[in-house]
């Protein structure tokens, strides 16, 4: 049998240009790849499949090419079939010129003047913005988009050398507000439904239906032909050399050899296993590049090449090394790590070389700074607030006046700890309701929750500070009646930041944030350098005998009250000795897929929704809810799933907390 083409794509492209070695093992079934598990769910939670079909909505003319996404030549034809036409608007144009192969969002042709559209979920200031351009070339966080559009331009070009071709970029507009209830909800997230995309549009939906645009449409002409004709990413060689070597060695089945890196953290290709069912690309890179470098280390085993490396270092403080060729933590010395000293507890530079001497002489025991952490908790006021929050900023929003990307704060819990060790889940919010803007309301709870006593309150991380400020500046150009006493509550538990309209001094109940007492006093290695809640609860309950004997238990034999589990659940069970998980307990608010793999998801989504994170699967339910077709049992299920999962992310606050004040008392 004739085997098929390998045609050089632009998602290959794009690979191409991330690393050239990666073009050999994508598409390999001999060969480990992460990506093809992990990008669906990461392009729903961009939004960018919803901005997508969005976007068509705009072109009503438009003309979808539907089809095998394998039968490159079939598309191929089906699309020069409709370019016939004097003036058509095509979905998904596919284009093929001698082993090259894209599909174009949205391609619009009138005559020989052509119109280029790439849709993305990035956000814009369309008020302000000018240019991608910059004096060294493009702008580095656009780059991977503009080269996108600039390898469909050329591909077009030599398939149609006569056109005009005029290429920009759909994005969505941060300096807009929609004017339309529910937009988001008509682009549904169906995961598990047989779309491409994974949304699923309202019926007969039109343009007059949307309201006001909440997209821009910008011109990368410029950009595109700079590109081009210099090439700035790899000025050494010209863009359509570039194009030819990706696509010779594609085609031909050949490894182009990239030096190894701090580029090889997070590859897609890697495979751990100690008897892999697949191959791995990291694994066999790093065995044919290495001894290049450091022909000291020959000959060299699978098992050095899992060893720790210079990158896995929290903060990443010896990129000198990596140059120099020091790839492994155990290279490192003292002198890798810059000294700041001065801080009270563990300074930057004393956390990383923790990590480092633990790594290297196999010490799992934790390292606390006992002292300090005495210190800290002394200043502490009880009762002691433990909050969080649960949030949303989606790219197309969900409320009339909202922008995109606007944070939505939908949830939080609240859980109190008395200076006598009583634990109470004092309290909680949440509003799912469809259409509903909750945010003044979530702050009025907020307000009136923490109102019960004048303790110390803590959040993990920055959301919450920052989640507040944006209450507040939405609060500056509302007409709330209570305004100006929700402004005074914000001044009194938080601190302004970079993006707040009014500055004020640090409230007298400025949160606590314990991730900073964490980072300041406490090390385990079971962390791996990274200190997330989700990281830090299952090290501290590995090495807390305290929290082992106490949560155990049912909640009816331990001194602690809950909202949302009965008085026979446990949060914490072992297994051969070692603590589960507690939030791997927890149902999946989806249907085949793990609240992990929806966190992983977000986590590796675009910026505007990186900050949230450890609330990936929240931020997916909260979504699912605005869906009028769920039924009243489906809905009730989410919404007891999200009150336990918000829950437990207060209690884990408490663990950690107590397990603290464990090592203070020893």
């Amino acid at each position: 049998m004739k085997s098929k083409p390998r045609y050089l794509t632009k998602s290959r492209f794009k690979l191409a240009l991330d690393c050239p070695t990666k073009l050999y093992y994508t598409r390999n079934p001999l060969y480990e790849d992460t990506s093809e598990t992990d990008s669906f769910l990461q392009g729903l939670a961009q939004g960018g499949f919803q901005v997508e079909e969005l976007v068509r909505l705009y072109f009503p003319e438009g003309v979808a090419i539907l089809g095998d996404d394998w039968d490159y030549d079939k598309l191929a034809q089906r699309t020069s079939e409709l370019l016939e036409e004097e003036n058509v608007t095509i979905f998904e144009a596919a284009f093929l010129f001698d082993g090259l192969f894209i599909r174009v969002d949205i391609l619009e042709k009138k005559g020989n003047n052509i119109r280029l559209i790439e849709v993305k979920a990035k956000s814009i200031d369309g008020e302000s913005h000018s240019s991608f351009l910059t004096k060294s070339g493009v702008n580095t966080k656009m780059q991977g988009y503009l080269y996108d559009v600039a390898f469909q331009q050329y591909v077009i070009q030599k398939c149609y050398p006569n056109w005009k071709i005029k290429a920009f970029l759909n994005l969505v507009d941060k300096s807009k507000h929609t004017t339309v209830n529910g937009l988001n909800s008509h682009f549904k997230i169906v995961p598990n439904a047989d779309l491409r995309t994974g949304v699923m549009v309202t019926p007969n939906l039109k343009r007059e239906d949307l309201g006001a645009s909440i997209l821009a449409m910008i011109s990368v002409e410029e950009e595109v032909q700079l590109i081009l004709s210099e090439n700035p990413q790899d000025p050494e060689r010209t863009f359509a050399d570039t194009v030819e070597f990706y696509k010779h060695h594609y085609a031909n089945n050949m490894k182009i050899d990239t030096s190894i890196g701090l580029h090889c953290q997070g590859c897609e290709f890697k495979n751990d296993s100690p008897e892999p069912n697949k191959k791995s690309g990291f694994h066999d890179c790093w065995m044919t590049q290495l001894p290049n470098v450091r022909p000291d280390l020959v000959p060299l085993s699978r098992t050095r090449l899992n060893d720790p490396k210079t990158y896995d270092v929290w903060y990443k403080p010896a990129k000198d090394a990596v140059v120099e060729h020091r790839y492994f933590m155990d290279e490192l010395t003292r002198e890798d790590v810059k000294d700041d000293p001065g801080a009270n507890g563990f300074s930057r530079s004393d956390r990383q070389w923790i990590q480092i001497e633990k790594t290297i002489t196999q010490d799992n025991t934790i390292e606390v700074d006992v002292a300090n952490l005495r210190l800290e908790m002394s200043q502490w006021k009880y009762p002691l607030n433990f909050i969080d929050f649960e949030t949303c900023a989606v790219a197309i929003p969900f409320t009339s006046g909202m922008r995109p990307y606007e944070q939505l704060a939908f949830q939080f819990s609240h859980h109190i700890v008395y200076e006598d060790g009583r634990v109470v889940h004092h309290s909680e919010y949440i509003n799912l309701e469809i259409g509903v803007f909750p945010n003044f309301d979530f702050l009025r709870a907020l307000k009136k929750s923490l109102a019960q006593n004048k303790g110390s309150i803590f959040r993990y991380h920055n959301h919450e500070n920052t989640i507040v400020n944006v209450i507040y500046n939405q609060l500056l150009s509302s007409k709330e009646p209570d305004r100006e006493e929700l402004f005074r509550f914000v001044e009194s538990i938080s601190h302004p930041t970079g993006s707040s309209l009014r500055t004020f001094p640090p409230g007298e109940r400025d949160m606590i944030d314990l991730q900073r007492t964490v980072l300041r006093n406490y090390y385990h290695p079971q962390t791996g350098g990274s200190n997330s809640i989700k990281a830090i609860l299952p090290a501290v309950l590995e090495s807390s005998s305290l929290l082992k004997s106490k949560y155990t238990k049912t909640i009816k034999d331990i001194n602690l009250s809950s909202l949302n589990f009965d008085d026979e659940y446990r949060f914490l069970t072992l297994e051969d000795g070692v603590p589960i998980n507690p939030y791997s307990l927890l149902p999946p608010l989806f249907d085949g897929i793990s609240n992990e793999q929806l966190e992983d998801a977000v986590a590796s989504a675009s910026a505007e929704i990186r900050q949230i994170a450890d609330g990936g699967a929240a931020l997916f339910a909260y979504a699912k809810m605005q869906d009028e077709t769920i039924g009243d049992l489906e809905r009730k299920e989410t919404k007891n799933a999200l009150l336990r999962y918000c829950e437990l992310d207060t209690l884990a606050m408490v663990m950690i907390y107590e397990h603290f004040k464990e090592l203070c008392e020893l």
